[in-house]
């Protein structure tokens, strides 16, 4: 038996990377997975790999259209939904001074946005319900700062502000709200942002106490904890999974 028996969870941006790890460790501790990406194929593939009760969904979180259409569907599919793991991200990295709006806007609208979007979707559901849980996916670099990730460091920041005053609205309902915070994590997004400039990432690594990135599967053991039975007692929390990069 698993602590996730008899519970589903939507996890959002879970085609790949972090996401995915997230839906296999929800799934082999018994959760039905929604597994939701902007890339349908992806979201019903890594679907397909994990089996059991995991259901691949397409949903653009930066649409509300469409994130209640998924969650309209998970719900077809499990009954009820007693977990969201708001995963879904974006960066572009580079100075502030240089950056386009155009990029701001699409960095705002996925990471913070999203998060908005899947939430006021699903809390509903979930005080009809009589409770439920909800984590969400900041980053270090919204509690220390990230040179180069300012506007993601904002969005993120907005995140993690939510996620506590959701907490505070939620909890009479029964539902509790925490926060993940992954440092640096060895994820293809992550390959991309440093391709080309191994010194950069290599001086970043040997800043980490434990001299490694973190990997999808350390980021995935401390959500399960939060999406279980056993954090029910835990809300408004932030939690850094950086290795000792940053203590806060």
């Amino acid at each position: 038996m698993g602590r996730m028996d008899d519970r589903s969870v939507i996890v959002t941006g879970a085609g790949r990377g972090i996401g995915r790890a997230i839906a296999e460790r929800l799934a082999a501790e018994g959760a039905a997975v929604a597994v939701t990406d902007v890339d349908e194929d992806t979201a019903t593939g890594t679907a397909a790999e994990i089996g059991g009760k995991a259901v691949g969904i397409h949903a653009d979180v930066t649409d509300p259209g469409s994130v209640r259409a998924m969650v309209q569907r998970a719900r077809e599919e499990f009954g009820r939904i007693d977990g969201l793991v708001n995963n879904a991200g974006w960066d572009k990295i580079g100075p502030f001074v240089d950056s386009d709006p155009a990029d701001w806007d699409r960095i705002i609208r996925i990471n913070l946005y999203g998060v908005l979007h899947t939430s006021q979707a699903v809390v509903p559901v979930m005080i009809a319900q009589g409770g439920g849980t909800v984590v969400n996916i900041a980053s270090d670099a919204a509690r220390v700062g990230s040179s180069g990730e300012a506007v993601y460091s904002a969005a993120k920041g907005g995140v993690i502000s939510f996620t506590k005053t959701l907490a505070r609205e939620v909890a009479r309902h029964g539902i509790n709200a925490n926060c993940v915070c992954p440092g640096p994590t060895d994820t293809p997004l992550f390959s991309s942002l440093f391709e080309g400039n191994d010194r950069l990432r290599d001086a970043l690594v040997k800043a980490i106490p434990f001299r490694r990135l973190a990997r999808p599967d350390d980021l995935a053991a401390t959500v399960a904890f939060f999406a279980s039975p056993d954090a029910t007692y835990l809300t408004g929390q932030t939690v850094s999974v950086s290795g000792g990069l940053s203590m806060v």
